[in-house]
């Protein structure tokens, strides 16, 4: 009499084979993390930026100067270095406009106690972000008070210097933070693919013993290190791009820092940090068990 034989179904493990899930939705995650913060720096980048360019200073003129006469400042001026080269870089306010936009801001009507206007012709000029500094900006008020039909040069220095100071203070703090977020999300995935493969590593001794190169034993693990770190890419960037717009619909004045170009630079660095930091860390990996003895790794 004949016993019944039992089949026992082993799974077969391929080379380079783990679970990979769980690898791809850690990096992914961690990825998408350094994307936030990336995008925090570029949007800070941008308001900086947008500050400095509202930056200027007040030109008044003296009263009674003739059209050429204002002409030839606004000449003298615009020829200076420290003029922005940004669009509508000088301009003219007349005390007519200016005295209407007082009187719409405060409704209050000086003409009919003071019986004239007393507020002078003005040119609003922008600083170029070299000349921010509070020494740059006294010589340059200096040097404009010198033109011939300039009455005075006028600027919030305190607010300017209140500027530079936040937004070095900021651009530090949220550089230090990605620096730090960066290191962290490394050794994040460095540990995740570490632990992935070791289930792996009986596999990869056995290729070794039986005389395997160790670039033959490497290759297959690096290839699917590399689709799964551009898989996770994708995915960050996927993620990022959804909080991005939502945010946007959110807070509309978003819109008005936001720099596509820098952010596209932004997504496609997510995509290849996720593909280097997957093959480095699993070539590490693969090395490190290359390396060890039979009873290590037990």
């Amino acid at each position: 009499m004949s016993l019944p034989s039992k089949k026992f179904n082993v799974k077969k493990k391929n080379l380079g084979s783990y679970p990979y899930i769980s690898v791809v939705l850690s990096i992914t995650l961690a990825l998408f993390v350094i994307g936030v913060f990336g995008s925090l720096v570029i949007y800070s980048k941008e308001l900086e930026r947008l500050v400095r360019e509202n930056v200027k200073i007040q030109v008044y003129l003296k009263n009674q100067i003739t059209e050429t006469q204002r002409a030839q400042i606004e000449k003298s001026i615009g020829s200076k270095e420290f003029i922005s080269k940004s669009e509508n870089a000088i301009q003219f306010i007349s005390k007519d406009e200016a005295a209407k936009e007082f009187i719409k801001e405060t409704g209050e009507d000086f003409n009919k106690f003071l019986g004239e206007n007393p507020l002078r012709d003005a040119f609003l000029v922008k600083i170029d972000e070299g000349y921010h500094d509070a020494e740059s900006l006294r010589k340059i008020k200096s040097e404009v008070e010198k033109l011939s039909g300039v009455f005075e040069v006028y600027y919030v220095e305190n607010v300017i210097d209140s500027i530079n100071k936040n937004v070095t203070k900021i651009g530090l703090i949220l550089m230090g933070l990605v620096a730090l977020l960066l290191t962290i999300v490394v050794m994040l995935i460095n540990n995740t693919l570490r632990l992935a493969l070791f289930s792996q590593r009986f596999l990869i001794r056995s290729m070794q013993l039986v005389g395997a190169h160790s670039s033959f034993i490497h290759k297959p693990f690096i290839v699917r290190a590399t689709l799964h770190g551009f898989l996770s890419g994708i995915l960050s960037v996927a993620l990022l791009i959804g909080l991005l717009m939502v945010a946007t619909k959110k807070v509309e004045d978003l819109a008005l820092i936001q720099n596509n170009e820098r952010l596209l630079l932004l997504l496609g660095t997510l995509i290849l940090l996720g593909i280097l930091v997957a093959v480095a860390s699993t070539f590490r990996a693969v090395n490190k068990y290359l390396k060890l003895s039979l009873d290590e790794l037990y």
